[in-house]
């Protein structure tokens, strides 16, 4: 059993302890921390909180994570394409189309199933039955670097460098618009749509995002970004720059659908980490996917 101990900040004073628990790992869900808060698993000077426990945001909580539970995933022979791999962590280039973890309507056929036969049944148990090593996560239409933890003690080390940001993800998309600026910076709350339960929209109350952008080339009606972000909320960077009135390429649940695209022009292009064990900083960058290649062959093209 993993014990952890968590300190909230003053920004975070007012929140209930089970949403910023969420926030904290990003392979925990919130039901999974209300869990472990009605389980006593939570405490705070040797008492358990309730779940709707209001933060001071001058605390010291203690966290006892449960042993994994057995992996209800199913190892399978799915091709990867392995960036780095070492005894703690693997870094791979997902392709789109390629789901993260099973869930409804994709039981199987995941990155996690390929990990799991890959890794032999390696991988930290932190994020559950479904989503085992499972650090971040990437939407489905969106390709690029992932990084995955082969046992908790990776697990515990990568999340922590995701909730002081020293973990960092660089993304490349092609956003429809054009920008004055050449780099700025989007700092707005993201939550549920209030509409579409399905969608994230910036809204007032939501949990902080924010996403530094940069032009790298300019094309008529479209820039090529260059997207670093400093939080993990759900489709950040599409809810952020569809916010700005210029959504991604292809993005037809926050823009439209381009024809002969595959969901959105979105690549996790680079990723940049303390080694959990060694400390040692470790660099990585994946090349574009042809088909993003493509699509900036064709602007230049038409420049």
């Amino acid at each position: 059993m993993e014990t952890l101990t968590l300190q909230p900040a003053e920004p975070d004073a007012g929140k209930r302890v089970d949403a910023w628990l969420a926030g904290q790992m990003d392979g925990l869900t919130r039901s999974a921390a209300q869990r472990l808060l009605e389980d006593g698993r939570v405490v705070l000077d040797g008492k358990p909180l309730a779940k709707n426990y209001r933060l001071t945001g001058k605390e010291a909580l203690t966290v006892s994570l449960p042993d994994p539970e057995p992996l209800d995933a199913v190892p399978q022979d799915i091709p990867l394409d392995v960036v780095y791999e070492d005894a703690d962590v693997i870094v791979v280039n997902k392709p789109k189309g390629l789901v993260v973890h099973p869930a409804p309507g994709h039981p199987d056929g995941t990155l996690v199933n390929a990990l799991l036969y890959h890794c032999g049944g390696s991988l930290s148990g932190v994020g559950g039955a479904l989503r085992p090593g499972i650090v971040h996560r990437i939407d489905r239409d969106t390709s690029g670097l992932i990084i995955a933890a082969k046992n908790d003690f990776a697990h515990q080390a990568l999340a922590a460098q995701l909730q002081d940001h020293s973990l960092a993800r660089t993304y490349e998309c092609i956003a429809v618009g054009g920008f004055r600026e050449d780099r700025g910076t989007v700092d707005a709350p993201i939550g549920r749509h209030p509409a579409d339960r399905k969608k994230m929209a910036v809204v007032p109350g939501g949990r902080p995002a924010v996403t530094h952008w940069e032009a790298l080339a300019r094309y008529p009606g479209f820039t090529h970004l260059r997207c670093r972000l400093e939080t993990g909320r759900t489709h950040q960077i599409r809810v952020h720059l569809a916010y700005l009135g210029r959504p991604i390429l292809g993005d037809a649940v926050y823009g439209k659908p381009a024809p002969g695209l595959q969901g959105q022009c979105l690549h996790a292009a680079g990723l940049r980490f303390a080694h959990p064990r060694t400390g040692e900083a470790v660099e990585l960058r994946c090349p574009l996917p042809e088909e993003f290649q493509a699509q900036l062959r064709r602007l230049a093209a038409r420049a």
